[in-house]
């Protein structure tokens, strides 16, 4: 995790900045000779699954790149500037790794911008840390599928058209959601014995449509309690796969994307 990766927080972290006529999101990462955002030595937030530099990650090339949009400049990122025009918000990532590590990375950022503001940390339904001196609150909800899994006696259902965490997340200002690594999962791994799509309970269904039908359950969620006035909603597109066999030199391996 390095300020590569946190500049891509850049995104919605500067949305107020750029021009209405700009696409934040079309654009490339680029190489930047810039020192990163933040030292992840110094950052207490930084965990260790994610601590690559403290070890043993021997390059830092992956440090210095940031994001440019094709039709525009973005400024250079301001904490400071950012827990102004936040003040008294909630911004909440919500779901699986790929959430926890943008949540990680921007409390690095705004830590290494604002480090002597005061910090309340909490743990509950969520994980927040609450900026005191701003009163800014960063987030994290876990949630793999975003639907809710529950226990019933059958066992455990994964349920395509439910949404129990959503009174949680109505409660930010800016919301970041993601899902889609955990719905191929099978065997140990996958954390539901079923599937309930409407009234009917299945034991498996192809998953790209269990995630789409997942999905629109999501966005009706957000089309119909979200008012667009006063939050702001993105959805994280599918990163990449990377498991640590890739780094190995086994030829016969391949990067999933």
């Amino acid at each position: 995790m390095g300020s590569g990766l946190g500049s891509g927080l850049l995104c919605f972290a500067l949305f107020a900045f750029a021009s209405a006529a700009c696409d934040l999101f079309a654009g490339s990462w680029v190489a930047d000779d810039s020192p990163p955002l933040y030292d992840s030595e110094n950052c207490p937030f930084v965990r260790r699954e994610f601590d690559c530099v403290k070890y043993g990650r021997p390059d830092r090339e992956y440090l210095r790149y940031r994001w440019r949009p094709a039709g525009c400049e973005l400024p250079e990122f301001d904490g400071v500037e950012m827990m102004r025009r936040m003040r008294g918000k909630k911004v909440m990532f919500v779901g699986d790794s790929l959430s926890l590590n943008m949540y990680d990375s921007l409390l690095c950022m705004l830590y290494a911008a604002t480090p002597h503001a005061g910090i309340n940390s909490y743990s509950a339904q969520e994980d927040g840390v609450i900026f005191e001196d701003f009163n800014v609150t960063i987030s994290y909800y876990v949630t793999h599928y975003l639907v809710d899994i529950v226990t019933e006696k059958i066992g455990r259902v994964l349920k395509l058209d439910s949404l129990r965490g959503s009174a949680n997340w109505i409660t930010a200002d800016v919301l970041v959601f993601n899902t889609w690594h955990w719905w191929p999962r099978s065997g140990p791994t996958q954390p539901w014995d079923f599937i309930q799509d409407g009234n009917k309970i299945v034991k498996d269904m192809d998953r790209t449509v269990a995630f789409t039908k997942a999905l629109t359950t999501w966005a009706d969620w957000v089309r119909s309690a979200v008012d667009p006035n006063t939050k702001e909603v993105f959805y994280q597109g599918v990163s990449p796969s990377h498991y640590h066999l890739f780094w190995s030199g086994f030829d016969n391996l391949k990067l999933r994307i």
